[in-house]
Protein backbone atom coordinates (compact mmCIF):
# COMPACT_ATOMS: atom_id res chain seq x y z
CA UNK A 1 0.00 0.00 0.00
CA UNK A 2 2.68 2.35 0.52
CA UNK A 3 3.55 2.59 -3.22
CA UNK A 4 0.24 4.36 -3.54
CA UNK A 5 1.49 7.08 -1.44
CA UNK A 6 2.60 9.10 -4.41
CA UNK A 7 0.02 8.97 -6.17
CA UNK A 8 -2.29 9.82 -3.18
CA UNK A 9 0.13 13.17 -3.24
CA UNK A 10 -0.64 13.88 -6.02
CA UNK A 11 -4.49 13.34 -6.44
CA UNK A 12 -4.10 15.85 -3.35
CA UNK A 13 -2.54 18.22 -4.81
CA UNK A 14 -5.04 18.16 -8.12
CA UNK A 15 -8.20 18.57 -6.13
CA UNK A 16 -7.42 21.14 -3.13
CA UNK A 17 -9.92 23.51 -4.52
CA UNK A 18 -12.71 20.49 -4.39
CA UNK A 19 -11.58 19.87 -0.73
CA UNK A 20 -11.51 23.94 -0.12
CA UNK A 21 -15.22 23.81 -1.20
CA UNK A 22 -16.04 20.90 0.76
CA UNK A 23 -14.96 22.65 3.44
CA UNK A 24 -16.30 26.15 2.77
CA UNK A 25 -20.08 23.86 2.77
CA UNK A 26 -19.42 22.59 5.92
CA UNK A 27 -17.95 25.84 7.91
CA UNK A 28 -21.36 27.79 6.43
CA UNK A 29 -24.05 25.32 8.88
CA UNK A 30 -23.61 27.18 12.41
CA UNK A 31 -23.37 24.17 14.58
CA UNK A 32 -22.96 26.21 17.94
CA UNK A 33 -23.92 23.04 20.67
CA UNK A 34 -24.03 25.60 23.58
CA UNK A 35 -27.20 27.42 22.63
CA UNK A 36 -30.15 25.59 22.34
CA UNK A 37 -31.58 27.96 19.36
CA UNK A 38 -29.02 26.20 17.38
CA UNK A 39 -30.08 22.59 17.84
CA UNK A 40 -31.96 21.81 14.39
CA UNK A 41 -28.08 23.49 12.30
CA UNK A 42 -26.02 20.90 14.84
CA UNK A 43 -28.29 18.27 13.73
CA UNK A 44 -27.92 19.17 10.01
CA UNK A 45 -24.00 19.57 10.39
CA UNK A 46 -23.99 15.66 12.00
CA UNK A 47 -25.81 14.58 8.94
CA UNK A 48 -23.51 16.38 6.69
CA UNK A 49 -20.79 14.61 8.31
CA UNK A 50 -22.71 11.22 7.62
CA UNK A 51 -23.20 12.26 3.90
CA UNK A 52 -19.68 13.16 3.74
CA UNK A 53 -18.33 9.73 4.93
CA UNK A 54 -20.54 8.14 2.49
CA UNK A 55 -19.39 9.88 0.00
CA UNK A 56 -15.98 8.88 0.70
CA UNK A 57 -16.59 5.01 0.99
CA UNK A 58 -17.76 4.61 4.53
CA UNK A 59 -21.20 2.89 3.97
CA UNK A 60 -22.15 2.36 7.40
CA UNK A 61 -21.72 6.32 8.67
CA UNK A 62 -24.59 6.79 10.65
CA UNK A 63 -25.69 9.11 13.66
CA UNK A 64 -26.36 7.72 16.79
CA UNK A 65 -28.61 10.02 19.25
CA UNK A 66 -27.72 11.01 22.47
CA UNK A 67 -29.32 12.99 25.14
CA UNK A 68 -27.82 16.14 23.57
CA UNK A 69 -26.45 16.43 19.91
CA UNK A 70 -25.44 13.23 17.61
CA UNK A 71 -22.66 11.63 17.39
CA UNK A 72 -21.19 10.68 14.31
CA UNK A 73 -19.93 7.32 13.84
CA UNK A 74 -18.43 5.26 10.75
CA UNK A 75 -15.80 2.45 9.67
CA UNK A 76 -14.34 2.35 6.63
CA UNK A 77 -14.49 -1.80 6.08
CA UNK A 78 -16.78 -4.48 7.61
CA UNK A 79 -13.89 -6.58 8.12
CA UNK A 80 -10.41 -6.12 9.24
CA UNK A 81 -7.54 -8.35 7.93
CA UNK A 82 -5.62 -9.88 10.64
CA UNK A 83 -2.57 -8.07 11.56
CA UNK A 84 -3.71 -4.57 10.23
CA UNK A 85 -3.15 -1.32 12.33
CA UNK A 86 -7.18 -0.34 13.57
CA UNK A 87 -7.53 3.68 14.15
CA UNK A 88 -10.21 6.00 15.37
CA UNK A 89 -10.29 9.06 14.12
CA UNK A 90 -11.83 11.97 16.26
CA UNK A 91 -13.55 15.11 15.46
CA UNK A 92 -16.28 17.62 16.06
CA UNK A 93 -18.54 19.19 14.10
CA UNK A 94 -20.03 21.79 16.94
CA UNK A 95 -18.45 25.11 16.99
CA UNK A 96 -18.46 28.22 19.84
CA UNK A 97 -20.74 31.30 19.58
CA UNK A 98 -19.69 33.28 17.25
CA UNK A 99 -20.17 36.66 19.43
CA UNK A 100 -19.29 39.09 19.71
CA UNK A 101 -20.07 39.77 16.53
CA UNK A 102 -19.63 43.32 15.89
CA UNK A 103 -15.74 42.62 15.73
CA UNK A 104 -16.10 39.97 12.75
CA UNK A 105 -15.22 41.83 9.86
CA UNK A 106 -17.44 39.27 7.88
CA UNK A 107 -20.33 36.90 8.63
CA UNK A 108 -18.67 34.23 10.64
CA UNK A 109 -20.99 31.52 8.84
CA UNK A 110 -19.97 33.44 5.71
CA UNK A 111 -16.51 31.49 5.19
CA UNK A 112 -14.03 33.31 2.63
CA UNK A 113 -10.30 33.70 2.13
CA UNK A 114 -8.52 36.60 3.05
CA UNK A 115 -4.38 37.19 2.76
CA UNK A 116 -1.82 38.51 5.24
CA UNK A 117 1.62 39.35 5.11
CA UNK A 118 2.43 36.63 7.71
CA UNK A 119 0.47 33.99 6.70
CA UNK A 120 -0.64 34.70 3.02
CA UNK A 121 -3.85 32.75 1.99
CA UNK A 122 -5.97 32.21 4.97
CA UNK A 123 -9.56 30.07 5.47
CA UNK A 124 -11.83 32.98 7.68
CA UNK A 125 -14.94 31.41 9.64
CA UNK A 126 -16.40 30.63 12.57
CA UNK A 127 -15.16 26.87 13.08
CA UNK A 128 -12.04 27.23 10.45
CA UNK A 129 -9.31 25.77 12.42
CA UNK A 130 -11.56 24.65 15.64
CA UNK A 131 -12.48 21.99 14.54
CA UNK A 132 -13.93 21.76 10.78
CA UNK A 133 -10.85 22.62 8.99
CA UNK A 134 -8.25 20.33 10.78
CA UNK A 135 -11.61 17.86 11.12
CA UNK A 136 -11.49 18.31 6.70
CA UNK A 137 -8.21 18.01 6.96
CA UNK A 138 -8.36 14.45 7.59
CA UNK A 139 -10.99 13.18 5.66
CA UNK A 140 -9.69 14.98 2.60
CA UNK A 141 -6.88 12.88 2.72
CA UNK A 142 -8.60 9.43 3.71
CA UNK A 143 -10.46 10.17 0.43
CA UNK A 144 -7.25 10.59 -1.63
CA UNK A 145 -6.33 7.46 0.17
CA UNK A 146 -9.65 5.53 -0.93
CA UNK A 147 -9.60 7.55 -4.75
CA UNK A 148 -5.59 6.81 -5.68
CA UNK A 149 -5.45 3.24 -3.78
CA UNK A 150 -9.04 1.95 -3.72
CA UNK A 151 -8.41 1.51 -0.05
CA UNK A 152 -6.82 2.64 2.94
CA UNK A 153 -3.28 1.50 4.42
CA UNK A 154 -4.93 1.23 7.93
CA UNK A 155 -8.70 0.31 9.27
CA UNK A 156 -10.13 3.31 9.92
CA UNK A 157 -13.49 4.19 12.15
CA UNK A 158 -14.43 7.96 12.99
CA UNK A 159 -16.17 9.29 15.93
CA UNK A 160 -17.76 12.91 15.33
CA UNK A 161 -19.38 14.88 18.55
CA UNK A 162 -21.62 17.72 18.34
CA UNK A 163 -20.65 18.58 22.13
CA UNK A 164 -17.10 19.14 22.53
CA UNK A 165 -17.51 22.94 22.84
CA UNK A 166 -19.57 22.70 25.56
CA UNK A 167 -18.03 20.02 27.77
CA UNK A 168 -18.88 16.76 26.09
CA UNK A 169 -21.71 16.01 28.55
CA UNK A 170 -23.29 13.14 26.65
CA UNK A 171 -20.04 11.62 25.43
CA UNK A 172 -19.25 9.17 28.58
CA UNK A 173 -23.22 7.62 28.29
CA UNK A 174 -21.78 7.02 24.48
CA UNK A 175 -18.85 5.34 25.28
CA UNK A 176 -20.50 3.37 27.98
CA UNK A 177 -22.65 1.78 25.45
CA UNK A 178 -20.77 1.76 21.92
CA UNK A 179 -17.25 1.99 23.60
CA UNK A 180 -16.48 -1.70 22.28
CA UNK A 181 -17.63 -0.51 18.71
CA UNK A 182 -15.07 2.06 18.74
CA UNK A 183 -11.75 0.81 20.45
CA UNK A 184 -9.02 0.82 18.61
CA UNK A 185 -5.46 0.41 18.28
CA UNK A 186 -4.95 3.72 18.43
CA UNK A 187 -6.77 6.98 18.42
CA UNK A 188 -6.02 10.23 15.99
CA UNK A 189 -6.92 13.36 17.36
CA UNK A 190 -6.94 16.51 15.36
CA UNK A 191 -8.35 19.44 17.52
CA UNK A 192 -4.36 20.26 18.37
CA UNK A 193 -1.70 22.48 16.81
CA UNK A 194 1.76 22.76 14.82
CA UNK A 195 4.26 24.67 16.32
CA UNK A 196 4.97 27.37 13.81
CA UNK A 197 3.35 27.68 10.23
CA UNK A 198 6.73 25.92 9.05
CA UNK A 199 7.28 23.54 11.28
CA UNK A 200 4.86 20.44 12.19
CA UNK A 201 4.37 19.18 15.75
CA UNK A 202 3.57 16.35 17.73
CA UNK A 203 1.22 17.32 21.47
CA UNK A 204 2.80 14.56 24.38
CA UNK A 205 1.25 16.44 27.33
CA UNK A 206 -1.67 18.20 27.68
CA UNK A 207 -3.17 20.02 30.45
CA UNK A 208 -6.43 18.94 32.37
CA UNK A 209 -9.50 21.20 33.30
CA UNK A 210 -11.96 21.81 35.91
CA UNK A 211 -14.60 24.59 35.76
CA UNK A 212 -17.23 25.69 38.23
CA UNK A 213 -19.88 28.66 38.63
CA UNK A 214 -19.90 30.66 41.84
CA UNK A 215 -23.34 32.49 42.13
CA UNK A 216 -23.82 34.93 45.52
CA UNK A 217 -26.85 35.71 46.47
CA UNK A 218 -27.60 38.14 49.62
CA UNK A 219 -31.27 39.80 49.50
CA UNK A 220 -33.86 38.25 47.90
CA UNK A 221 -34.36 41.29 45.51
CA UNK A 222 -32.50 44.05 44.11
CA UNK A 223 -31.98 47.13 46.54
CA UNK A 224 -32.61 50.86 45.74
CA UNK A 225 -28.48 51.80 46.55
CA UNK A 226 -29.94 54.75 48.84
CA UNK A 227 -32.10 53.26 50.68
CA UNK A 228 -30.30 49.31 51.06
CA UNK A 229 -27.26 50.84 51.24
CA UNK A 230 -26.54 48.92 54.67
CA UNK A 231 -27.38 45.71 52.34
CA UNK A 232 -24.91 43.03 51.49
CA UNK A 233 -23.75 43.17 48.21
CA UNK A 234 -22.95 40.41 46.21
CA UNK A 235 -20.71 42.22 43.70
CA UNK A 236 -18.54 43.32 46.55
CA UNK A 237 -18.15 40.31 48.07
CA UNK A 238 -17.33 37.79 44.85
CA UNK A 239 -14.91 40.59 44.18
CA UNK A 240 -13.09 40.13 47.33
CA UNK A 241 -13.08 36.59 46.73
CA UNK A 242 -11.42 36.43 43.57
CA UNK A 243 -9.08 38.97 44.90
CA UNK A 244 -7.72 36.94 47.46
CA UNK A 245 -7.46 33.87 45.48
CA UNK A 246 -3.78 34.84 43.87
CA UNK A 247 -0.80 36.40 45.79
CA UNK A 248 1.31 39.40 44.21
CA UNK A 249 3.25 36.80 42.46
CA UNK A 250 0.62 35.14 40.80
CA UNK A 251 0.24 31.98 42.58
CA UNK A 252 -2.72 30.47 43.65
CA UNK A 253 -3.52 30.98 46.95
CA UNK A 254 -6.55 28.42 47.02
CA UNK A 255 -5.28 25.81 49.99
CA UNK A 256 -4.32 22.35 48.09
CA UNK A 257 -4.48 23.71 45.01
CA UNK A 258 -0.42 22.42 44.33
CA UNK A 259 -1.05 19.39 45.72
CA UNK A 260 0.85 16.43 44.02
CA UNK A 261 2.15 18.32 40.74
CA UNK A 262 4.64 15.83 39.11
CA UNK A 263 7.60 18.36 37.94
CA UNK A 264 8.91 18.17 34.02
CA UNK A 265 12.64 16.32 33.44
CA UNK A 266 15.16 18.33 33.22
CA UNK A 267 15.67 16.62 29.42
CA UNK A 268 11.79 17.92 28.77
CA UNK A 269 12.82 21.51 29.83
CA UNK A 270 15.77 21.26 27.20
CA UNK A 271 13.36 20.45 24.92
CA UNK A 272 11.15 23.37 25.41
CA UNK A 273 14.13 25.44 25.98
CA UNK A 274 15.44 24.33 22.27
CA UNK A 275 11.93 25.59 20.51
CA UNK A 276 13.74 28.98 21.11
CA UNK A 277 10.05 30.60 22.02
CA UNK A 278 10.80 34.48 21.50
CA UNK A 279 8.57 35.44 24.58
CA UNK A 280 8.18 39.22 23.55
CA UNK A 281 6.91 38.42 20.11
CA UNK A 282 4.31 35.46 21.67
CA UNK A 283 3.16 38.13 23.92
CA UNK A 284 3.55 41.27 20.90
CA UNK A 285 1.26 39.38 19.00
CA UNK A 286 -1.91 39.69 21.22
CA UNK A 287 -1.30 43.30 22.41
CA UNK A 288 0.67 42.64 25.68
CA UNK A 289 4.55 42.90 26.66
CA UNK A 290 4.62 40.91 30.57
CA UNK A 291 4.11 37.78 31.09
CA UNK A 292 1.45 37.22 33.82
CA UNK A 293 1.54 33.53 34.76
CA UNK A 294 3.05 32.09 37.85
CA UNK A 295 6.94 34.40 39.01
CA UNK A 296 9.91 32.26 38.38
CA UNK A 297 8.55 29.92 35.45
CA UNK A 298 9.24 30.64 31.80
CA UNK A 299 6.65 31.61 29.19
CA UNK A 300 6.38 27.85 28.19
CA UNK A 301 6.67 26.84 31.54
CA UNK A 302 3.71 28.84 32.75
CA UNK A 303 1.55 27.30 29.41
CA UNK A 304 2.52 23.93 30.06
CA UNK A 305 4.08 22.80 33.24
CA UNK A 306 2.08 25.23 35.43
CA UNK A 307 -1.22 25.34 36.94
CA UNK A 308 -3.85 28.08 36.46
CA UNK A 309 -6.71 29.53 38.16
CA UNK A 310 -8.99 32.27 35.79
CA UNK A 311 -11.93 34.08 35.64
CA UNK A 312 -13.93 33.45 32.33
CA UNK A 313 -16.83 35.70 33.16
CA UNK A 314 -18.37 37.59 35.81
CA UNK A 315 -21.92 38.80 35.74
CA UNK A 316 -23.89 41.06 38.61
CA UNK A 317 -26.02 44.06 38.64
CA UNK A 318 -27.73 46.26 35.50
CA UNK A 319 -26.04 45.67 32.21
CA UNK A 320 -27.95 48.35 29.99
CA UNK A 321 -27.58 51.17 28.58
CA UNK A 322 -27.10 54.09 31.12
CA UNK A 323 -27.08 54.07 34.81
CA UNK A 324 -29.32 52.06 37.74
CA UNK A 325 -29.09 52.79 41.28
CA UNK A 326 -29.40 49.37 42.66
CA UNK A 327 -27.47 46.57 44.78
CA UNK A 328 -28.23 44.00 43.30
CA UNK A 329 -29.12 40.82 45.16
CA UNK A 330 -27.16 38.60 42.80
CA UNK A 331 -23.74 38.26 41.19
CA UNK A 332 -21.45 35.54 39.50
CA UNK A 333 -18.68 34.40 38.12
CA UNK A 334 -17.14 31.40 35.53
CA UNK A 335 -14.08 30.12 37.02
CA UNK A 336 -11.81 27.33 34.73
CA UNK A 337 -8.10 26.22 35.94
CA UNK A 338 -5.79 24.34 33.65
CA UNK A 339 -4.44 21.50 35.43
CA UNK A 340 -0.76 19.61 34.92
CA UNK A 341 0.15 16.00 35.68
CA UNK A 342 -0.22 14.74 39.30
CA UNK A 343 -3.21 16.96 40.30
CA UNK A 344 -6.98 15.70 41.00
CA UNK A 345 -9.50 17.83 39.66
CA UNK A 346 -12.09 17.24 42.06
CA UNK A 347 -9.76 17.69 45.41
CA UNK A 348 -9.17 21.46 43.06
CA UNK A 349 -13.20 21.79 43.22
CA UNK A 350 -13.48 20.79 46.79
CA UNK A 351 -10.66 22.95 47.34
CA UNK A 352 -12.19 25.69 46.02
CA UNK A 353 -15.83 25.65 47.40
CA UNK A 354 -14.06 25.71 50.42
CA UNK A 355 -11.79 28.35 49.76
CA UNK A 356 -15.39 30.91 49.09
CA UNK A 357 -17.27 29.22 52.15
CA UNK A 358 -14.37 30.51 54.21
CA UNK A 359 -14.72 33.90 53.22
CA UNK A 360 -18.56 34.62 52.43
CA UNK A 361 -19.68 37.50 54.32
CA UNK A 362 -22.76 37.48 56.60
CA UNK A 363 -26.31 37.45 54.51
CA UNK A 364 -23.98 36.26 52.09
CA UNK A 365 -25.24 32.39 50.32
CA UNK A 366 -23.09 30.80 47.64
CA UNK A 367 -24.16 28.28 45.35
CA UNK A 368 -21.71 26.02 42.92
CA UNK A 369 -22.97 25.21 39.55
CA UNK A 370 -21.47 23.10 36.29
CA UNK A 371 -18.44 21.46 38.21
CA UNK A 372 -16.96 19.06 35.78
CA UNK A 373 -13.01 18.10 35.18
CA UNK A 374 -10.65 15.75 33.57
CA UNK A 375 -6.97 15.22 34.61
CA UNK A 376 -3.84 16.24 32.48
CA UNK A 377 -2.82 14.14 30.23
CA UNK A 378 1.34 13.21 29.63
CA UNK A 379 2.89 10.63 26.46
CA UNK A 380 6.13 9.10 26.55
CA UNK A 381 7.65 11.16 22.77
CA UNK A 382 9.31 7.49 22.24
CA UNK A 383 6.03 5.61 21.80
CA UNK A 384 6.38 3.61 18.09
CA UNK A 385 3.67 5.82 16.56
CA UNK A 386 4.95 8.58 17.47
CA UNK A 387 8.25 8.09 16.13
CA UNK A 388 6.35 7.42 13.43
CA UNK A 389 4.40 10.28 13.02
CA UNK A 390 7.43 12.50 13.37
CA UNK A 391 8.98 10.53 10.56
CA UNK A 392 6.03 11.42 8.22
CA UNK A 393 6.02 15.02 9.13
CA UNK A 394 9.53 15.68 8.26
CA UNK A 395 9.40 13.89 4.98
CA UNK A 396 6.53 16.31 4.06
CA UNK A 397 7.69 19.50 5.70
CA UNK A 398 11.19 19.28 5.81
CA UNK A 399 12.40 19.70 9.19
CA UNK A 400 12.14 17.83 12.50
CA UNK A 401 8.62 17.47 14.36
CA UNK A 402 9.11 18.28 17.83
CA UNK A 403 7.06 17.05 20.47
CA UNK A 404 5.22 19.95 22.50
CA UNK A 405 3.08 20.38 25.21
CA UNK A 406 -0.33 22.19 24.95
CA UNK A 407 -1.95 24.70 27.35
CA UNK A 408 -5.17 23.68 26.73
CA UNK A 409 -7.16 20.44 27.49
CA UNK A 410 -8.75 17.77 24.97
CA UNK A 411 -11.18 15.96 27.98
CA UNK A 412 -12.00 13.44 25.36
CA UNK A 413 -8.08 11.56 25.40
CA UNK A 414 -8.74 11.11 28.68
CA UNK A 415 -11.94 9.71 28.31
CA UNK A 416 -10.00 7.13 25.61
CA UNK A 417 -7.70 6.21 27.95
CA UNK A 418 -9.69 5.70 30.92
CA UNK A 419 -13.05 4.09 29.37
CA UNK A 420 -11.24 2.53 26.64
CA UNK A 421 -7.41 2.07 27.57
CA UNK A 422 -7.07 3.63 24.25
CA UNK A 423 -3.63 5.88 23.32
CA UNK A 424 -3.78 8.90 21.55
CA UNK A 425 -2.17 10.46 18.56
CA UNK A 426 -2.17 13.90 18.67
CA UNK A 427 -1.57 15.83 15.42
CA UNK A 428 -2.89 19.36 14.72
CA UNK A 429 -1.98 22.06 12.17
CA UNK A 430 -3.66 24.83 13.74
CA UNK A 431 -1.41 27.86 14.96
CA UNK A 432 -1.23 30.06 17.82
CA UNK A 433 -2.76 33.09 15.76
CA UNK A 434 -5.89 31.54 14.52
CA UNK A 435 -8.09 33.08 16.91
CA UNK A 436 -9.58 30.15 18.25
CA UNK A 437 -12.84 31.40 19.86
CA UNK A 438 -12.56 34.90 18.96
CA UNK A 439 -14.22 36.78 16.48
CA UNK A 440 -11.87 36.38 13.18
CA UNK A 441 -10.84 32.98 13.11
CA UNK A 442 -9.15 31.30 11.00
CA UNK A 443 -6.63 28.22 9.10
CA UNK A 444 -3.95 28.86 6.67
CA UNK A 445 -4.61 27.24 3.43
CA UNK A 446 -1.33 26.21 3.80
CA UNK A 447 -2.31 24.29 6.96
CA UNK A 448 -5.02 22.35 5.11
CA UNK A 449 -3.05 21.75 1.99
CA UNK A 450 0.13 20.43 3.56
CA UNK A 451 -1.86 18.89 6.73
CA UNK A 452 -3.60 16.11 4.28
CA UNK A 453 -0.67 15.55 2.76
CA UNK A 454 1.01 14.90 5.83
CA UNK A 455 -2.10 12.89 7.14
CA UNK A 456 -1.79 11.29 3.88
CA UNK A 457 1.53 10.26 4.83
CA UNK A 458 0.95 9.33 8.77
CA UNK A 459 -1.47 6.45 7.40
CA UNK A 460 0.77 5.07 5.43
CA UNK A 461 3.63 5.14 8.26
CA UNK A 462 0.90 3.46 10.59
CA UNK A 463 0.47 0.64 8.29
Amino acid sequence: MSDSLPEVLKLLDKSHHAALGRLFEFLRIPSVSTDPAYMEPCRKAAEWCVQELKDIGFASARTVETSGHPIVVAHDRNSVPNGMTKVLFYGHYDVQPPEPLDLWKAPPFEPRIATDPKNGEMIVARGAADNKGQMMTFLTAVRAWKLAAGELPVAVSVLIEGEEESGSPSLAGFLAGHGKEVKRDLALVCDTGQWNKDTPSITTQLRGICSIEIALTAANRDLHSGMGAAAANPIRALVSILGGMHDQNNRVTVPGFYDGILEPSNETLDRWRALGLDEKAFLGAVGLSVPAGEAGYSLLEQMWARPSLEFNGIKGGYQGVGEKTIIPSKASVKITSRLVPGQDPLRILESIRAFVESRLPADCKAKFIGERGSEAILFDPNQHYIRKAAAALEDEWGREAPCIALGGSIPIVTAFRDALGMESLLVGFALSDDRIHSPNEKYNLTSFRKGARSWARILARLA
